[in-house]
């Protein structure tokens, strides 16, 4: 019955994102309650990885993201599309606010947050997200794949299906790219 439920809510969420992209405010409405709560599960994971003193609330990452999330004029493919798109808007939000608080520190500390594979066993290291965010740039300019890839399981929080879906490839490929992606990653923040 769960998963009754939860292909009907996916459905909708499909159905009231593509009336969102012909113009009916009223869908987008109804919207919001569809996908808060797992926009808020996502904020949620990266910022209780931040560092002590962090003053991002988890209600302030949403919003924001919400609200540029808005302000593009995107054909919505589905619910895994939204999501990914989302996965965008946090990451900037979460860049944006770090090199303000560096700036406002002058030279302070930058924002740290934590990476994780969603199926990794071990202990998630703290990385600053500003040096996440440049060798996430260089691994999209050498991968563009590999880039979104990374951008939308961690930024985005979408399953190896999911993020197949959005970028129409098999979970095979998504996985393999995925933990090369991954390993590139280290070696380049490791290097930096």
């Amino acid at each position: 019955m769960s998963t009754d439920k939860s292909k009907h809510s996916k459905h909708a969420v499909t159905e009231l994102l593509q009336a969102w992209s012909q113009g009916d405010e009223k869908a987008l409405e109804n919207l919001m309650p569809l996908v808060y709560e797992e926009l808020r599960r996502v904020a949620s994971s990266y910022l209780r990885q931040e560092r002590s003193g962090h003053t991002l609330q988890t209600t302030a990452l949403i919003h924001e993201a919400y609200l540029r999330l808005m302000e593009q004029n995107v054909n919505w493919q589905n619910r895994a599309h939204f999501f990914g798109v989302a996965a965008q808007a946090m990451r900037r939000v979460l860049v944006d606010y770090g090199r303000g608080q560096k700036a406002a520190k002058r030279g302070g500390p930058d924002l740290k947050i934590g990476i994780e594979d969603a199926e990794a066993v071990q202990q998630p290291r703290a990385l600053d997200i500003i040096a996440l965010d440049r060798a996430l740039e260089r691994l999209s300019a050498f991968d563009e794949r590999q880039g979104r890839i990374v951008e939308l399981r961690y930024f985005g929080g979408l399953t190896i299906q999911e993020t197949a879906q959005v970028l129409g490839v098999s979970p095979a490929t998504v996985k393999d790219d995925w933990s090369l992606a991954k390993a590139w990653l280290y070696r380049e923040m490791a290097q930096g």
